[in-house]
């Protein structure tokens, strides 16, 4: 299509083209066969989209858009994935990350309170030591009562 046409289509199609300008295309589309077989396909598509639409097409009723409103406000939202256990999403996240947070707050509270801990051999380790030549020395002795004494507790 030829920019004479393309520039005024639109207002040319609708009827709300300046005489003159009218005039201009008219000139064109009677000397390009063209332009003048795009702008009949064009109006073609036109009138089938205007019969689509029904005569009686009118205003609304009154209260029509205060019934819509009424209406999307009563509808209830689709059940999903986080309704069948009752939490809200932006509540499950909370929850989640609270927990977390308390983990971490737990986890730091034991590792700094490791050093409190009994940090010599197990009972197990001192039972299985029994055995050898090197238990007969007096620290072995001391380190068997203390595994034995906290073995108690």
């Amino acid at each position: 299509m030829h920019p004479v046409v393309m520039e005024s289509l639109e207002d040319y199609l609708a009827g709300t083209l300046k005489p003159a300008d009218e005039r201009r295309v008219e000139a064109h589309l009677g000397g390009c066969p063209t332009c003048r077989e795009e702008v009949a396909a064009i109006e073609d598509v036109s009138q089938m989209f205007g019969s689509l639409r029904p005569e009686e097409c009118g205003a609304p009723s009154p209260g029509f858009y205060a019934r819509v409103m009424a209406s999307v406000r009563q509808a209830k939202a689709a059940p999903g994935v986080s309704s069948l256990f009752g939490l809200d999403v932006v509540f499950a996240r909370r929850l989640a990350f609270a927990c977390l947070l308390t983990l971490a707050v737990l986890g730091s509270y034991l590792v700094s309170r490791e050093s409190a801990y009994f940090n010599g051999p197990s009972p197990e380790a001192v039972m299985a030591q029994q055995g050898l030549p090197a238990f007969d020395s007096a620290p072995a002795h001391d380190n068997m009562l203390i595994a034995l004494t906290a073995y108690e507790h």
